[in-house]
């Protein structure tokens, strides 16, 4: 069971990451290069709304297992539209192709915590703690993410000859499926294939119905009562300044790396042809720097674990600004490196710590809380903002192809002074915490 629950998480991350690093750089192509923002954004808007009435329903009507695959069946056919109209429309429209997109996420958004739903009872029902199974079963879908990247970065579909290719120069190398709306349909493809094996794994049985909910049960509105303990607010109103962070290099960092091609210093540079690969060493170091949190946390403490989480953040930043793919590669490198600490610190130490600060009745509705308070509220306030700060310095303009084969769309500009920016701001934000934080484990 844990090798099968393995490969649903290896499945259902890869829809993900056929598209999330380089959808940018799709936009950017199709003439909506100014609104990528609030794509990214629109993550977070989801996220308060359609999780919270999936999981409603899967507690209390429909069998988890079944409305996921229900979820991972529309959210394929969305993003199949999604592909029909990009492959479609050379220069695409905002309004059709945002709502299409929006279709996809409020059916895929749920899958996340409905997969977790029926992993837990599935082990369970099985006499196999969670706690003790599921970080290694979780992990599969980072590796699922990684391998969805590395297929899109390198797949190819041009003159109706289907290949992979690593090389600037392969005539086809501008029709890799990190550029064109390809990327789309592997993602469909990967959320039906998601759907059909979901089908394939054991039911549960539906809890029964005790009455009716209220918005308030159904939203999780009471976990709002930890906001009558200060420390637990000081710490959630830090983790909406922590969620801007985290969107950020998701939306603009390929278009950013892929930009290095319209120089000529760099024109021919593996790496900046290679952006969603060299991308990938993100999640790489997350899947790497999961089993240093609890470790961090006994030796420094659980403050110092979310300061080190900040300055990673802010080193992420500025290493991308100072960096670059011929001498400065290395610097990318280390930005991509640094990513494990900066989102795993925050991320698993906070849900911990929301898990020793909150009462019985609160525990869930708790974690609920601060996904709101970072992927939510945060990173679309985040995306919104960093958005309006690219495209004071950035602009997408057309520049020749290396392969030959006509012109690239590239989001050309001074990069260093958007990326410096946010580093200041995740070290603002580090400091502040440090100071105005205090954490009392018995509060």
């Amino acid at each position: 069971m844990r090798a099968r629950l393995s490969v649903l998480y290896f499945l259902q991350f890869g829809v993900w990451g056929c598209y999330l690093s380089c959808f940018g750089q799709l936009l950017g192509a199709g003439g909506l290069g100014a609104e990528i923002q609030w794509f990214y954004a629109a993550v977070g808007i989801v996220s308060l709304i359609t999780p919270a009435l999936m999981g409603h329903f899967a507690d209390r009507f429909i069998a988890s297992r079944n409305l996921l695959a229900a979820c991972h069946l529309a959210a394929s056919a969305a993003m199949f539209g999604a592909w029909v109209y990009a492959s479609s429309h050379p220069k695409m429209e905002f309004a059709p192709f945002f709502l299409i997109y929006l279709g996809f996420l409020a059916f895929y958004m749920p899958t996340l915590a409905l997969a977790n739903t029926t992993t837990f009872a599935l082990l369970k029902s099985r006499g196999q703690m969670p706690v003790d199974h599921f970080p290694v079963i979780r992990i599969w879908g980072t590796l699922g993410f990684v391998a969805a990247m590395w297929f899109v970065n390198s797949a190819y579909y041009f003159n109706h000859d289907f290949g992979f290719t690593l090389s600037d120069s392969h005539p086809a190398s501008g029709f890799r499926f990190q550029y064109t709306s390809m990327q789309l349909l592997a993602s469909s493809i990967a959320g039906l294939l998601t759907s059909l094996y979901t089908l394939s794994l054991p039911s549960m049985t539906v809890p029964a119905k005790n009455g009716a909910s209220s918005l308030s049960d159904i939203f999780g509105l009471k976990a709002f009562r930890l906001f009558k303990t200060a420390q637990v607010r000081t710490f959630l109103i830090f983790a909406i300044f922590t969620g801007v962070c985290l969107q950020i290099s998701n939306g603009y960092a390929i278009p950013f790396i892929n930009h290095f091609m319209g120089l000529e210093e760099y024109a021919g540079s593996p790496a900046a042809g290679n952006a969603t690969l060299l991308f990938s060493l993100s999640q790489i170091s997350e899947a790497a720097c999961i089993l240093l949190v609890g470790v961090a946390m006994k030796k420094i403490g659980f403050k110092s674990v979310i300061f080190l989480s900040l300055i990673a953040w802010s080193l992420r930043f500025l290493l991308l600004g100072i960096g670059n793919p011929g001498s400065g590669l290395w610097l990318f490198i280390l930005s991509m490196l640094v990513y494990g600490i900066a989102f795993n610190f925050f991320n698993i130490a906070g849900h911990i710590y929301m898990e020793q600060m909150s009462d019985k009745e609160t525990k869930g509705f708790g974690q609920g809380l601060l996904m709101m308070m970072t992927n939510g509220i945060g990173a679309t306030c985040g995306m919104i903002a960093a958005g309006a700060v690219v495209n004071r310095f950035c602009h997408w303009e057309m520049v020749p192809s290396r392969s030959g084969e006509g012109m690239m769309r590239l989001f050309m500009g001074d990069w260093s002074e958007p990326w410096l920016i946010f580093s200041c701001y995740a070290l603002a934000t580090g400091i502040l915490f440090r100071l105005l934080f205090r954490y009392r484990k018995n509060a």
